[in-house]
């Protein structure tokens, strides 16, 4: 059996993009034949703006359109230690991109892989996921579609062996 993974997604608040992510990864990881490949998900932000508080009403609406009706979360942000215990941190744009590696830099020897979470999109080409906050629900689910296609393609990638579902 492959080794454990651990994956931290990060935007700027953590109430929309990153919660949507973990909320997506979680869903599959859960389930066979990924179910004890993957040891944590969590998300956090590169701010503190909404510490303590749930992901966004319309993140939480539209990953309970698509099914997942189970997902609990409280905003945090990222620190230091994350890129120690966590072995992939992936950034939902490139500003976040930017601050996760200025944070990482005054770790030298961490074991994280931070990488934009977008160089799994699976067109050759790395994506962003633009932040929703300020859109309407168009934009909660083009960010479901890209949580999926990016979590789908993070997992055929780091455990080739595997067989998804059909």
């Amino acid at each position: 059996m492959p080794d454990q993974i651990s994956v931290l997604f990060v935007c700027l608040g953590n109430i929309c993009r990153s919660t949507m992510a973990e909320g997506v990864f979680q869903s599959m990881a859960k389930k066979e034949p990924y179910k004890d490949l993957v040891a944590e998900i969590d998300s956090s932000g590169t701010g503190g703006y909404h510490i303590g508080e749930g992901p966004d009403d319309r993140t939480m609406s539209t990953l309970e359109k698509h099914g997942i009706t189970d997902y609990v979360h409280a905003a945090r942000k990222v620190n230091a230690s994350d890129f120690d215990k966590f072995d992939y941190i992936f950034a939902m744009d490139r500003s976040n991109l930017s601050d996760l590696q200025r944070i990482q830099q005054r770790k030298p020897g961490s074991k994280a892989k931070v990488m934009l979470f977008g160089e799994y999109s699976g067109t050759g080409k790395a994506e962003v996921i633009n932040d929703p906050y300020y859109g309407g629900n168009q934009g909660f689910e083009k960010a479901y579609e890209q949580a999926t296609r990016f979590s789908t393609n993070f997992l055929k990638e780091v455990f080739p062996d595997v067989q998804p579902p059909q």
